[in-house]
């Protein structure tokens, strides 16, 4: 468990740019040629990495897996979420969106009430405007600070759900004349919460489950509607 842990880590810190030399992840982690094979062999046999002659490359979405799976061998999670990028959370987020239907927007940035504002990741799909905040924290957060997360999440989602209808935001929705903003908090692993407040704080590998689940739970959830008479359908 150990040896896998400590390669699970060198890959996790030399993929950040793909491809990478499997000498390079070997001296990494110091690990004996063969051992090390045999692992990457299994983990290409898992579909969670591929190997290219003396090459090796590992997706976003297989990073994360990467990251879940050396978390549950008793690394750190603060350590593991050190190893990746902000871009991957959301382009992890932005593709599971697109793949349901959502039309995405990502850093989406505008004005409302002479404050700029800017949400991580925003996905629309007829009469839902999914909000997400992508996290990479870790366990032992207090109730405090995840309270101040959920409640600036909720401003945003407020603020953009205020903000239209508006030609200079350029998203899918504000051409809608009503819709549902729902905020929604985007981590790593599971929090000590899964809701707080109304808003769901959901894993990343679980969003697929959630979007799933969303048009039946959303009158459980707490959302802003917004209605705009004069714009089209």
């Amino acid at each position: 468990m150990i040896t896998e842990r400590n390669l699970l880590i060198s890959i996790l810190k030399l993929t950040k740019s793909n491809p990478v030399l499997i000498e390079d992840v070997k001296i990494d982690s110091r690990m004996p040629s063969d051992t090390m094979m045999d692992l990457l062999k299994k983990l290409q046999t898992e579909d969670l990495l591929k190997l290219d002659a003396n090459k090796m490359e590992v997706d976003s979405e297989n990073r994360l897996k990467l990251a879940v799976r050396t978390v549950s061998l008793g690394v750190d999670v603060e350590a593991v979420s050190g190893f990746l990028g902000w871009q991957e959370f959301e382009s992890i987020a932005a593709t599971v969106l697109k793949i349901n239907g959502y039309a995405v927007s990502q850093n989406l940035r505008f004005k409302n009430s002479a404050r700029k504002w800017e949400i991580d990741v925003v996905g629309c799909r007829k009469p839902l405007v999914v909000c997400l905040d992508c996290k990479d924290w870790h366990h032992g957060l207090s109730p405090s600070a995840i309270r101040r997360i959920v409640e600036v999440q909720l401003e945003r989602t407020k603020a953009l759900a205020d903000a239209l209808p508006s030609v200079s935001i350029g998203i899918e929705c504000a051409k809608w004349s009503r819709a549902k903003f729902v905020p929604a908090i985007l981590a790593l692993l599971p929090a000590k919460f899964k809701f707080y407040d109304g808003v769901p704080i959901v894993p990343v590998l679980q969003l697929q489950d959630f979007l799933n689940q969303l048009p039946l739970e959303l009158e459980s959830l707490k959302y802003f509607q917004r209605e705009v008479t004069h714009l089209s359908h």
